[in-house]
């Protein structure tokens, strides 16, 4: 559907997990957005303001827990912040005419459909994209990374001829990110000599797959395969982060290759330099960063560095571990306008117009 650029968009969040939480005092000021409801999985949550979810004021906004009450609000579109796809859902919203913007494990598609099989036994992107012609409906995937990481190395390219490699790189300590469930899926804090955990490490970053078809859909490069490759440090001693435990000799750092390969030559690659801990064997030279190197002439080394607003409070951790949320989902905020603007069907960053990456200005609104 097309938006009205004089009145708000009118949003329904999926999840109040870490980046949910940030995402639901984002969208309060967001000059383009109006937050209508929100869905939460935890019982518990159903029937509290989702001001105070967030650790605020009330804000007259009730969590709710159907389905069928996301529907019955009619929004404009669904925001999904959950750690995983909750496809069904997914679904059920798209054909009913509401379009969705994910943070969740989705950028084209690719990864869903190889690794994990819809119900019905279709391609999930094939179910996906059957509910928005019904419905009318556009899906959009995206994130910092994978998403506007890849993004970013796909501008760097404009000013490049006779280009020989991308590589897109996070170098980032990953301690800040407190969600446990994740890093227990990821295996952090397992023996690093556990067979389980290559499987493990690859499971959870098989999305980063997907930007690496997404990049090579921007640059009419048909590849012959993504492969996927990966190094382990080990904890040098105890280490105890108050939220995770990691013993010595556990999983505390890894740095991970998805690098997209044609005639042998690795030509599109994104590394994931992740550390819980400095203190590991190996250990890696994390720069707090997202780092865009290209090969070709000439040649782009860049890095995209996030620092907090001025007189950010970080009296908690919760407060530092903010920064990371903001990121992850703003650029799935950002992209909403563009999104409910697009034709119906499923949206990736390699189709987005310029516009769907551009932020907003302070006390501003679109018009």
């Amino acid at each position: 559907m097309t938006s009205d650029r004089t009145s708000p968009i009118r949003v329904f969040q999926v999840a109040t997990g870490n980046v949910g939480t940030e995402m639901i005092r984002r969208i309060g000021r967001h000059p383009d957005l109006e937050l209508i409801g929100v869905h939460c999985y935890t019982p518990e949550k159903i029937g509290r303001d989702v001001g105070e979810l967030a650790g605020g004021d009330p804000i007259g906004v009730v969590a709710t827990g159907s389905v069928e009450e996301i529907i019955a609000a009619a929004p404009d579109v669904v925001t999904f912040h959950g750690v995983f796809p909750d496809e069904a859902l997914y679904e059920r919203v798209l054909e009913a005419g509401i379009d969705i913007v994910t943070t969740a494990d989705w950028i084209t598609g690719h990864h869903r459909d190889r690794n994990h099989p819809h119900p019905s036994g279709r391609p999930v992107s094939e179910v996906l994209a059957d509910a928005c012609r019904r419905g009318g409906a556009t899906f959009y995937g995206t994130g910092m990374n994978p998403g506007l990481c890849q993004i970013l190395g796909v501008v760097h390219s404009a000013d490049v001829a006779e280009i020989e490699n991308v590589t897109v790189i996070e170098s980032v300590d990953v301690s800040c990110h407190h969600s446990a469930a994740t890093w227990v899926e990821v295996g952090y804090g397992r023996p690093v000599d556990d067979p389980a955990l290559p499987a493990m490490l690859e499971k959870y970053t098989r999305v980063f797959a997907d930007s690496i078809y997404m990049m090579a859909d921007c640059f009419d490069l048909r590849l012959d395969d993504v492969a996927f490759s990966y190094e382990m440090g080990a904890c040098t001693k105890d280490v105890d982060l108050g939220w995770y435990r990691l013993p010595k000799g556990s999983l505390g750092a890894s740095y991970i290759k998805y690098q997209g390969v044609v005639d042998g030559v690795p030509r599109i690659e994104a590394h994931l330099e992740w550390q819980m801990t400095p203190d590991t064997d190996p250990r890696w030279d994390v720069k707090g960063c997202y780092i865009t190197k290209i090969q070709g002439d000439p040649v782009i080394y860049s890095k995209h560095m996030i620092l907090p607003k001025p007189g950010t409070d970080f009296s908690s951790p919760e407060a530092f571990a903010s920064i990371g949320m903001t990121v992850t989902g703003l650029p799935a905020l950002n992209a909403i306008r563009a999104v409910v603007d697009a034709p119906p069907g499923i949206l990736t960053s390699a189709d987005m117009p310029l516009r769907g990456f551009a932020g907003r200005f302070a006390g501003t609104a679109s018009g």
